[in-house]
């Protein structure tokens, strides 16, 4: 019996690295070894994509070396559009857009840029206005871990 389930288990597990299954976050960042991430001194988006790099075992360079590929993240910016108005004119409804910028310079190779757009609809209440700012930043934080993994897919699909 201990056998058959031993051999069991060894089945699914080949099965599971056969048909490309990755846990969550994990991605195949094997061409980059190493890289140099430039940003902003105290940028949030910063820290997460470093935080990410580091989880997907890539080395992160302290300064810039000519060999190894640069990610510099130029910008990253929060912009709100009303969506919707109360009767007595105050802001019901917001859109959130949060843009990223991005470039990726390889080793002997021309810098390319990247940019996306992430959207979020946000309901405002003036009574509410402690709670209101609270939600908007959980809301800001979720779409800065979107936008790191964001990056980090992007630079997995590339050869």
């Amino acid at each position: 019996m201990a056998r058959l389930t031993t051999l069991l288990m060894v089945l699914a597990a080949l099965l599971l690295s056969s048909c490309g299954f990755h846990l969550r976050g994990d991605l195949p960042l094997s061409h980059f070894p190493a890289i140099y991430v430039q940003s902003e001194r105290h940028s949030e988006l910063a820290a997460l994509v470093k935080a990410r790099f580091s989880y997907n075992k890539v080395t992160l360079l302290d300064s810039y070396q000519q060999d190894a590929p640069v990610l510099e993240l130029v910008k990253d910016s929060l912009e709100r559009r009303t969506l919707s108005l109360f009767p007595n004119g105050q802001v019901a409804e917001y859109e959130l857009i949060y843009k990223v910028q991005y470039r990726l310079t390889m080793p002997n190779a021309d810098t390319q840029p990247y940019q996306f757009e992430l959207y979020r609809d946000y309901q405002d209440d003036p009574n509410q206005a402690l709670a209101k700012a609270k939600e908007l930043e959980l809301l800001l934080g979720e779409l800065r871990q979107q936008a790191a993994n964001r990056i980090l897919r992007q630079l997995s699909r590339l050869q």
